[in-house]
């Protein structure tokens, strides 16, 4: 028997008139009978909201953890790597664009009919200790991935997103209890940039991200720098406050450099200097860990001993003992076991 293509959605309401307001992400789509969400797969069909791409994969990998990119979670490890098509935004930078805006720009691609069972079962033949719902936004496939997750989780796997941080905190609420770990790109700080260029909205991935930190789900925050976007000065300083002052000093800051891509062309790659300041804000905040360029090391925040060494995304000594510095003793913030 073919997978099922299609699922009744989670995280909705009925309204009047057979429409249906979608829970799931910061846009709440009020959507009425036969239309789409701004996602373009989830559909109302007569009332009920329906999931377009339960069971239609695009990708289906094997990445290093460090990909993702997770450095505090079971480093070196490899991890069965996921998506399906879509996405919430609509960021003029996408560097995935071809499978994310497939669906809103009507394109055809190639699709692996799965179905959750079958996705643990690959992940467990290909020696992989957990699953990673990354490339697309899992937010969109939030079904796939909750009935995935749910399954590797009993099978002794662990479960973790790559994400833009739209949830709402019911969809966090939801998902926690399977979730081990999550990047988060935490695109600019600025409302007005958001709303331009990802078409969307800062203040739900703000509350996402402190939703998931009460939950207890282990956090990194990843910045993409584009020049002349989000690489000023004030907006580092912003950024790397509310790591630090909402989020925790101990999380993970992933400064990662642009190329141009998509609809956003000739900026050019991300000189070394906006790393920098932006590696040094991080340190200015009180960040303990900041990953910016190629400074991929992981050091004891207390006694600056060198604890992962790494070159790219390959891990060239990995001292952490028990989750502690075996130089200090002092316990080392993230999932090392």
């Amino acid at each position: 028997m073919e997978p099922k293509a299609q699922r009744e959605a989670m995280l909705y309401e009925q309204l009047n008139d057979k429409a249906v307001r979608c829970g799931l992400c910061g846009h709440g789509c009020t959507i009425q009978p036969g239309k789409k969400g701004l996602c373009a797969v989830r559909a109302n069909e007569d009332g009920t909201l329906v999931s377009l791409n339960f069971g239609r994969l695009v990708a289906a990998n094997i990445d290093p953890v460090e990909k993702k990119p997770l450095f505090h979670v079971k480093p070196g490890s490899p991890t069965w790597s996921i998506a399906a098509v879509g996405c919430n935004f609509q960021c003029d930078f996408c560097q995935n664009w071809r499978i994310s805006q497939a669906p809103r720009e009507g394109r055809e691609q190639h699709v692996m009919q799965s179905d959750p069972a079958a996705i643990v079962a690959e992940a467990i033949a290909a020696r992989c200790p957990s699953i990673s719902y990354t490339y697309t936004e899992p937010t969109v496939y939030f079904e796939l991935a909750y009935d995935t997750a749910t399954i590797a989780k009993k099978a002794g796997l662990r479960n973790f997103f790559v994400s833009n941080g739209f949830m709402t905190p019911a969809a966090v609420e939801k998902i926690a209890p399977v979730l081990d770990a999550i990047n988060v790109d935490l695109k600019a700080f600025d409302d007005a940039t958001y709303r331009t260029v990802m078409k969307a909205r800062l203040a739900p991935v703000l509350d996402c991200l402190r939703a998931l930190i009460a939950a207890k789900v282990w956090v990194e925050v990843t910045t993409l720098l584009v020049p002349g976007m989000n690489d000023g000065e004030g907006e580092l300083n912003a950024i790397a406050s509310f790591i630090a002052g909402d989020l925790g000093a101990d999380v993970p800051w992933h400064v990662t450099e642009y190329h141009d891509d998509y609809r956003m062309t000739g900026r050019g790659h991300t000189p070394r200097s906006a790393v920098n300041a932006a590696v040094d804000a991080g340190r200015n905040a009180g960040l303990r860990y900041v990953y910016g360029g190629n400074n991929y090391d992981t050091r004891c925040s207390h006694c600056d001993y060198l604890l992962i060494a790494r070159e790219g995304f390959s891990i060239l000594t990995n001292r952490i003992e028990d989750g502690a510095c075996p130089k200090c003793g002092a316990h080392m913030p993230g999932i090392w076991l």
